[in-house]
């Protein structure tokens, strides 16, 4: 997210873009990068567990994460816009969970949508917090077609660290210095 720490509120979705996904276009992703028959084949994807083409889940994550990154860049020019000083984010020490619900055909319109879930602050590196993110997409019926949980760093705003914490990472630094030599 682009909002501090300590403005970031949970259990809100936020909608991020959605994307159609034409046959030339998933052809083209999984023929660069996941080149199995079902995705970048459409003749032989017609005889495979599908019935046709459908897109690399590894695409619509891919897809997704740009509108996400796009949006949220958006939203950090839409605050400098307004004269104001957006979040700082940090990032993602990882994926939780991710379930691939339902094939993306040629044709789909996929929405996307990021919800922070909850949030607590780092226990390992001072003046930042963690967002906990659910990342939703489906498609032009409704239907889930990817959920990912994942977690991202989120720096909080007016963070002063406590003397005694910056000198234990003056002093580690300069053992790290000292040893180094």
């Amino acid at each position: 997210m682009t909002r501090w720490y300590e403005e970031t509120d949970t259990d809100i979705p936020y909608a991020l873009g959605a994307h159609t996904f034409a046959e030339d276009e998933i052809v083209a992703f999984a023929r660069a990068y996941d080149p199995q028959y079902l995705h970048a084949d459409p003749e032989a994807a017609k005889h495979g567990p599908f019935g046709g083409l459908t897109a690399s889940p590894w695409h619509a994550v891919s897809v997704g994460h740009r509108i996400m990154v796009d949006r949220l860049a958006l939203e950090a020019e839409t605050v400098r816009a307004k004269g104001g000083t957006p979040g700082e984010p940090g990032p993602s020490p990882g994926v939780d969970a991710i379930d691939f619900a339902a094939p993306v055909r040629p044709g789909d319109t996929v929405s996307f949508t990021l919800t922070v879930t909850a949030k607590r602050l780092s226990r390992s590196i001072p003046g930042w917090g963690l967002l906990f993110n659910r990342i939703t997409a489906h498609n032009q019926q409704g239907e889930l077609v990817y959920r990912a949980d994942i977690v991202a760093f989120s720096k909080l705003r007016d963070y002063r660290m406590p003397w005694h914490i910056a000198f234990a990472l003056a002093v580690k630094r300069l053992a790290t210095s000292l040893i180094r030599h």
